[in-house]
């Protein structure tokens, strides 16, 4: 090719450019490509695990305006605009010569600033933002336990197979609260297994994202957040794992066997909807736990129940399963390894575009080449050149069983490798004990 071409090669500029504005292409190919694994039986959907990695934007950090330092930076100030002010107007009293070590161009340059920031303010203001960056508006400061950076919050699901990526999606937030069932829906339009089961950490526990999956019939395994355990009576106040919840009566029991019962009010807090039951404050002051209950200044009990609890109580006896714990202990192994990947094997550092529709396709790209690098490595170049051919074809029932065949041999040959080694390793042993047995023996 590069004979027939003349050495016509592309620069860099027309493949960043496609890379640039192939967006939705790019993400179509990387979707093409797990759809086509998912036919070759490579995707199987039994068990998806999900994670999410900071990666680094193409911003820096220099050109980030956050409302918290705006406000404080414009009332530094506005402080030393009146500290020279009331230097300046008591030396004009005592007719005395001071060196202020500030000049009028000092003063000028301070409310240019401030007129700058107010600025900054009014567009934060506007955007409903607390924190924009000029170069790359759509990243986000996100925080890791060494050090902020300008990132992009990147969502993975790995299948448990053959650990290929099913989906993956960007976040401009630097938490995974709101991502379990984004990614179990773009899971399930992939694989559309009615048996798939879903896990993630604790870090994407919600109870807002569980019900929605519960809704759209998505099996899902996140550990509970609050997994500490009743806390013993002389140690603290009391928990709300310490009071018991009455399902047949609708009402809370105490520590004291006193019955907090449903107000018939609710309580707003975030998009939940809380219902309020409360315990009289005669019951509350006659209380003997009391100092173990609540606090001097409050007169009586009071306690919030979701309106969808009852899906999350069942949820928590769900997790409370060997079932569902032996999934936890599993998606370490199944989702971990793709981010370090590709960051140390792939050579891949940052995102080279901005704003997050662009971010999208590269960061599909980036997902393509793993998934694409790991099929190279499962079945090999002879079969994959037999699978270019069966996609010219439209015919992928041949290559499938192939690919299975090869699969199992190898695995096969792996296994019986492994006893080798084994039966190696043993044999050296026991040489070098007979060896010892035999010196000591002289």
């Amino acid at each position: 090719m590069m004979w027939l071409t003349q050495g016509l090669i592309p620069s860099y500029k027309t493949i960043a450019n496609f890379r640039k504005d192939n967006p939705k292409a790019l993400q179509t190919i990387f979707k093409e490509f797990s759809l086509l694994l998912k036919h070759l039986k490579l995707i199987t959907g039994e068990i998806v695990a999900v994670d999410g990695a900071y990666l680094r934007a193409n911003a820096s950090k220099n050109t980030l305006i956050m409302k918290k330092t705006v406000k404080k930076d414009i009332a530094k100030i506005n402080e030393d605009i009146k500290n020279y002010m009331t230097i300046l107007e008591t030396t004009d009293k005592e007719n005395s010569e001071v060196n202020l070590h500030i000049s009028k161009d000092d003063i000028q340059n301070l409310k240019d600033k401030k007129e700058s920031l107010k600025k900054d303010l009014d567009l934060l203001e506007s955007l409903g933002k607390e924190q924009l960056n000029i170069t790359d508006k759509d990243a986000s400061v996100m925080s890791k336990p060494a050090h902020n950076l300008m990132a992009y919050n990147s969502q993975i699901a790995v299948d448990n197979t053959f650990k290929f990526i099913v989906t993956t999606d960007i976040s401009t937030n630097g938490h995974d609260l709101d991502q379990l069932h984004n990614m179990a829906t773009k899971t399930k339009e992939v694989i559309d297994n009615p048996n798939m089961i879903v896990t993630a950490d604790k870090g994407y526990y919600s109870s807002v994202e569980i019900k929605k999956c519960v809704d759209d019939g998505i099996e899902t395994i996140v550990p509970l957040r609050n997994t500490a355990t009743k806390k013993k009576i002389k140690d603290a106040r009391f928990s709300k794992n310490q009071f018991t919840y009455n399902h047949k009566d609708d009402c809370y029991i105490c520590p004291n066997n006193q019955i907090l019962s449903n107000s018939n009010t609710q309580y707003k807090r975030g998009n939940r909807m809380l219902d309020v039951y409360r315990l009289s404050s005669k019951l509350c002051k006659a209380c003997p736990l009391k100092s173990s209950c609540l606090s001097d200044k409050t007169n009586y009990k009071q306690m919030y129940r979701w309106e969808h609890e009852s899906i999350i109580d069942t949820y928590t006896t769900k997790m409370n399963t060997k079932e569902a714990k032996d999934i936890v202990k599993k998606r370490g192994s199944i989702v971990e390894h793709p981010f370090g990947t590709i960051k140390r094997t792939l050579g891949w550092d940052h995102f080279l575009v901005r704003s997050k529709k662009k971010v999208l396709g590269e960061n599909a790209l980036i997902m393509f080449t793993y998934n694409f690098r790991r099929l190279l490595n499962l079945i090999g170049i002879e079969l994959f050149k037999k699978l270019c051919l069966a996609i010219k074809n439209k015919d992928l029932t041949q290559i499938t069983k192939d690919i299975e065949e090869y699969i199992l041999v190898f695995g096969l040959y792996m296994v019986y490798f492994l006893q080798y080694i084994f039966y190696f390793q043993n044999y050296q042993k026991k040489i070098v004990f007979l060896r010892k047995q035999f010196e000591l023996l002289l």
